[in-house]
């Protein structure tokens, strides 16, 4: 990438299925460079589900997408992915969304991000940042993850806490023998008292203002422009 400019923007995934099977695409090719031909969160039932939303990291022109991630609230009528991951290992997490459903809950699952911007922050923190982001736009209290080792600190940065009432104190083999998945959750979305202040005062202002312009650098010291458009006002 010659110049470092991305857009990333959120919308209902009913709203927009063109843009829903390239999101599904770009993650299936990051799962299979891994070995990984299907996990729950890659089930497209969500397509036809109103209360699931969809970020997307593109170029500037829209051509190409970088990664991704959805924000699925909890309903009764369809499971959110953490818990079809966790029911043979724990068939607790059922009775703890379900609970939490009339205060508002949901989980930021299938994040992915593609070669082509490996090292700009894409998805170890940005799209976190955003569908935390996101959850509050839509008055969540609670919000779910699942993550790989490799991504548990950043999520902690976000808020987020390891749920130690889960699997082996918040950890099990997942989406294969010898991978180890950690499920986590933000106890308070609205307030993200557990996030670091200065990824708690970026969240903030990214629910305040979901459309605007920044410039952020990334891990590598890169400067990246980002358009963000995560409205919802018309939702």
């Amino acid at each position: 990438m010659d110049q470092i400019k991305l857009v990333i923007k959120a919308f209902r995934a009913v709203d927009n299925l063109d843009s829903c099977h390239k999101y599904v695409e770009g993650h299936s090719k990051v799962l299979k460079i891994f070995g990984i031909a299907m996990i729950t969160s890659a089930k497209l039932m969500w397509m036809q589900d109103p209360d699931t939303y969809i970020i997307l990291v593109e170029s500037e022109n829209g051509e190409k997408i970088y990664g991704g991630a959805r924000v699925q609230v909890a309903k009764s009528n369809l499971a959110l992915p953490i818990e079809d991951a966790l029911t043979k290992f724990d068939h607790n997490i059922h009775q703890y969304v379900t609970d939490m459903i009339p205060q508002g809950t949901g989980e930021l699952c299938g994040l992915w991000n593609s070669r082509e911007v490996a090292g700009l922050g894409v998805g170890s923190i940005y799209l976190g940042r955003v569908g935390v982001a996101l959850a509050m736009q839509l008055k969540l209290s609670t919000l779910y993850a699942l993550c790989a080792p490799a991504t548990v600190n950043n999520c902690m940065r976000v808020g987020f806490l390891v749920d130690e009432r889960l699997g082996n104190e918040g950890t099990f083999y997942y989406p294969k023998e010898g991978l180890i998945a950690t499920a986590v959750i933000l106890n308070d979305v609205q307030y993200l008292s557990t996030a670091e202040p200065t990824e708690r005062e970026k969240i903030f202002e990214l629910s305040r203002s979901p459309i605007q312009q920044k410039f952020e650098i990334s891990p590598r010291q890169q400067e990246i422009e980002i358009d963000y458009n995560l409205s919802l006002q018309n939702i």
